[in-house]
């Protein structure tokens, strides 16, 4: 009764990417929530102790190692914060949000390098144009995403990763270059399609979609450096995600749950990078929006 859920929960873990994808999107959706079956392991713990259960003790080794070898790593301690040559923080600002000016008060005050926002709507943006101004001389916006910069940008221009199902206007994605102390490195920012939990499943297909569009856009990329930074509706264990991890690092240090706000899930808010290190991935106190920032320091290789 106990050594066969942990048994399940093992194989799970160490074979997720073999449960199939249709009907459903069931293996996104098992994915997106990948690490959360440690409460699996705490839940079976307490019965097995109980009832002194050697078989079922033994049993639960195996997800505890699984879990270990998949997650474990990203609660060790990572590099301390100057070896890194950029901060940069990303942030869904919320398109409900009533309070952009505070917003934007609150992620300057973490001194980042690099700030991208997405969810802009014409009427806020003035109030984060004004308020990050101070520090932040260089930006551009398209759409509905946003990069502001400490050093200077340059050939700024829309991304496409409109999905082919989307027939109304759609603009959420933003390359800029950014002339750096070190050196010139590409920046994209993206918003990725959102998704929908409902009794058919995970519908994800257009989400999917936009990320194969984005990964070909960053394989095509000149520039060696690469920093991708974005709310892509998806985390980093979800194979929706691939092309983009298949070829970008992401954070080794820091689970960084970012949403919902009130009581964080999953880090759908990411940080990667291409020919550049992540350091540990944390979050920002919320701000008036359902996301909660994210931030990390960059090394560039």
């Amino acid at each position: 009764m106990l050594a066969a859920p942990a048994v399940l929960t093992a194989v799970l873990l160490a074979f997720h990417q073999l449960v199939p994808n249709s009907p459903g999107h069931l293996g996104s959706l098992l994915e997106s929530f990948l690490p959360w079956s440690g409460l699996v392991i705490a839940v079976l713990l307490g019965p097995a102790l109980l009832r002194r259960s050697a078989v079922a003790l033994l049993a639960l080794l195996l997800p505890v190692a699984a879990w270990t070898y998949l997650f474990g790593g990203l609660l060790l301690p990572g590099a301390e914060p100057g070896a890194h040559h950029l901060v940069v923080v990303q942030h869904n600002v919320s398109d409900e949000n009533t309070d952009p000016a505070g917003t934007a008060r609150a992620l300057a005050e973490a001194e980042p390098d690099l700030i991208a926002l997405e969810e802009l709507l014409p009427a806020a943006l003035p109030a984060y144009e004004r308020t990050l101004a101070p520090h932040y001389p260089y930006h551009a916006v398209v759409g509905t995403v946003g990069l502001w910069s400490q050093h200077p940008l340059t050939d700024a221009e829309e991304l496409d990763i409109k999905p082919p199902g989307i027939t109304e206007p759609w603009s959420r994605g933003l390359r800029a270059a950014v002339r750096t102390p070190h050196r010139e490195i590409a920046v994209y920012v993206a918003h990725l399609p959102s998704v929908r939990l409902n009794a058919a499943g995970l519908a994800s297909s257009r989400r999917d979609e936009s990320a194969d569009l984005l990964g070909k856009a960053v394989a095509a990329e000149k520039l060696n450096t690469v920093i991708l930074l974005g709310d892509l509706n998806s985390t980093v264990d979800d194979r929706g995600l691939a092309p983009l991890v298949s070829q970008m690092n992401v954070p080794a240090r820091g689970f960084a749950f970012s949403f919902p706000a009130a009581f964080p899930l999953a880090r759908i808010d990411q940080i990667m990078a291409r020919s550049a290190t992540i350091g540990p991935i944390g979050t920002l106190p919320t701000t008036g929006s359902d996301h909660l920032p994210v931030i990390a320091g960059i090394g560039l290789d």
